[in-house]
């Protein structure tokens, strides 16, 4: 098995050089063209300046120029620092200082953004892409004459560079890749639902074996080779990078999606006849609740994979009542590089389990207060750990010290996860820890309610926290967006829906109708921020 990332894309190359390797608006591209690409851009980048370990920002949407960037760092031996589209100028002096970025790659649209951090960062290049530009061109002139393209204004400059002018390489030999194994291939920044993002260095060995192990839990279905996987979920986010990229090390094709646009997401399965696709439990909400669903064929699907959050067993049962086909669960955090618990396609999975642990990473359920282990049964905090692990945060030693412990001579990750697993090895997601709302004595799960709450055919979507009460801990409060066709559904409806589904103690006591709830950057609810206004409204009043 290879050491380093591009080298076992490399391997890919040889053997299955060309066929189709992505999909891109509708052009193909091979697996030689794709390493053609990612070489141009490594020659590139060398001959602007980037030093081995160099880290270069990619602030792009799904796109082939994702895929070519990101191989394109690996194989100059730099460090990719993947980040969302929709960061803005904050976000990306943030990360370009912590990062101690130099190069960064970022489309039209976005340079604006990218400017006003250059004066307040190290960034020396800057490689301006248009969503087009390797298109053929009559697709380039198709895009401008109905202007289905976003054109964003830019200027070049002694820092700034059109990707066409800097793919015009003096073509510069490359030598072989000198990073493997431990050493850092990118560096990926959690949602930021805790004080500021924190950059996880993933190494290329930790990398290569988490995508081999999910691609292991869905070939009994189906030879990897033969895959097709539609892309939509974000590739700067570690459950797009191994569920869906992954794809590209073992022959697969992947369609790369820029967004998410049901429509097209619906036509690239029905003419591709894809195989998987990858989502957040609310993409599954939406594509069932589609209206022009029925329009299309999706019969070819045989691997549908829910992570990222909480899959509510009323979508599980929908989907595979509608598609035929179950949704497969995990459990994975950017820290560990995805997944520690895989619900198998060979294996009989219960609905609500999240599956089981990978060969590569070992676990234990603790106390979260105590860190002993928890007896059979009992829910507690996951404690993950394994050979290649993340060992620390960049730049972040409070937040090290905080998530990573050394228990009998091993380092263990923190999740702030609990769990169950029961007597045959299936775990079960219960809650965040810091999201457990203590009511009365007991200990409530704040996404248990919110599962039910959502299982509502009124509610679109739901958010569960302790309010601080002298009398009983915390009071269990509800805040819930409701469809937009939904009108007479009272707070009383909703109290009495859960009565009707959760011990007694679980029920909220306060219904608040919202018409959107908060959300990280990679559209992750943001309890704390919902907690930290009711607290200031709390101060406002006294």
């Amino acid at each position: 098995m290879a050491e380093n990332i591009f080298l076992a894309f490399e391997e890919a190359v040889e053997k299955y050089g060309e066929k189709v390797c992505v999909k891109y608006l509708g052009a193909s591209y091979s697996y030689k063209r794709v390493k053609e690409l990612s070489e141009k851009f490594a020659k590139a980048l060398k001959e602007h300046g980037l030093e081995p370990g160099g880290r270069v920002i990619i602030y792009l949407p799904n796109s082939l120029y994702w895929v070519i960037s990101w191989l394109g760092v690996l194989r100059a031996d730099g460090v990719a620092v993947p980040t969302s589209p929709i960061y803005v100028t904050k976000d990306i002096k943030y990360m370009a200082n912590d990062s101690q970025a130099t190069h960064i790659v970022c489309t039209d649209v976005n340079y604006g953004y990218v400017k006003e951090a250059l004066l307040e960062t190290n960034l020396k290049c800057v490689i301006v892409i248009r969503l087009d530009d390797l298109l053929p061109s009559w697709k380039r002139f198709v895009g401008w004459a109905f202007d289905r393209v976003p054109k964003g204004a830019f200027k070049e400059d002694e820092k700034t560079i059109t990707l066409q002018r800097f793919l015009k390489t003096k073509n510069t030999q490359l030598p072989p890749p000198q990073r493997k194994d431990l050493d850092t291939a990118e560096i990926l920044y959690t949602g930021g639902t805790t004080k500021f993002p924190k950059g996880v260095p993933i190494s290329h060995g930790l990398y290569l074996i988490a995508t081999k192990e999910h691609i292991e839990v869905r070939s009994p279905i189906f030879s990897e080779e033969e895959n097709v996987v539609v892309g939509s979920a974000p590739l700067f986010h570690i459950l797009g990078q191994t569920c869906a990229l992954s794809t590209i090390f073992e022959g697969g094709k992947l369609i790369v999606m820029p967004k998410v646009n049901l429509d097209a997401i619906f036509d690239a399965i029905e003419r591709e006849k894809a195989k998987t696709i990858i989502g957040v439990p609310q993409l599954y909400r939406m594509i069932l609740q589609h209206q022009r669903l029925e329009y299309y064929d999706l019969s070819s699907l045989r691997y549908c994979f829910s992570g990222g959050d909480v899959l509510p067993l009323e979508i599980y049962n929908r989907w595979k009542l509608r598609i035929g086909v179950p949704l497969y669960q995990g459990y994975g955090a950017t820290e560990t590089c995805g997944g520690v618990l895989l619900a198998r396609a060979d294996e009989e999975t219960p609905p609500s389990s999240v599956g089981k642990v990978v060969p590569s990473k070992e676990v234990r359920l603790v106390d979260p207060n105590t860190l002993e282990d928890v007896p059979p049964g009992q829910a507690g905090e996951l404690l993950v750990h394994s050979e290649k692990m993340v060992r620390a945060y960049l730049n972040k030693p409070e937040e090290t010290l905080e998530a990573f412990v050394e228990i009998d001579g091993k380092l263990w990750y923190r999740t702030g996860d609990v769990l169950t697993r029961d007597e045959n090895g299936f775990f079960y997601f219960v809650d965040r820890t810091v999201d457990t709302i203590k009511h009365k004595g007991y200990r409530v799960s704040a996404s248990e309610v919110e599962g039910v709450l959502q299982e509502h055919p009124a509610v679109m979507a739901a958010c569960v926290v302790g309010i601080p009460d002298p009398k009983v801990g915390e009071r269990i409060k509800a805040y819930v967006v409701l469809k937009e066709d939904v009108k007479g559904v009272l707070g009383h409806d909703l109290i009495k829906w859960c009565r009707e589904r959760l011990a007694s103690y679980k029920v909220p006591q306060y219904i608040e109708f919202r018409d959107m709830l908060p959300k990280s950057k990679v559209g992750k609810l943001l309890r704390r921020e919902v907690r930290a206004q009711e607290k200031r409204k709390k101060e406002v009043a006294a």
